[in-house]
């Protein structure tokens, strides 16, 4: 069940986050929610998959920002750690983050479906 204290056994730094959401619990965990029903992770799948360097930047920016404003650090790290060679446009692999970002997308998703 998404609460506060699954989020922080999930390893998201509320506190910061609630502080983003003026304290406001229910606006936070409708928020998480919100991020964790995203098909933005699948969208940077795809893009990394077809090799669109410009479309998979997009896609983490996006990510990124959505994590790292919701506190969702599980996520944030390796999204972040990931924006900067895309932002150059590596022809890298990057298979490690997305196994990473999936395996915590899950964790996210099912706290919300429980």
């Amino acid at each position: 069940m998404l609460n506060i204290d699954a989020l922080r056994d999930f390893g998201a730094n509320v506190d910061e986050g609630l502080a983003r959401c003026l304290n406001r619990e229910d606006f936070y965990l409708r928020l998480v929610r919100k991020a964790a029903e995203d098909t933005g992770y699948e969208a940077l799948k795809e893009a990394i998959d077809a090799h669109d360097l410009d479309r998979a930047f997009d896609a983490a920016h996006a990510l990124k920002g959505v994590t790292a404003n919701l506190a969702l650090t599980p996520l944030h790290e390796p999204i972040a750690e990931m924006v900067e060679p895309l932002r150059r446009r590596e022809d890298i692999d990057y298979s490690a983050w997305l196994i990473k970002i999936a395996n915590r997308i899950a964790a996210l998703r099912a706290l919300v479906s429980e």
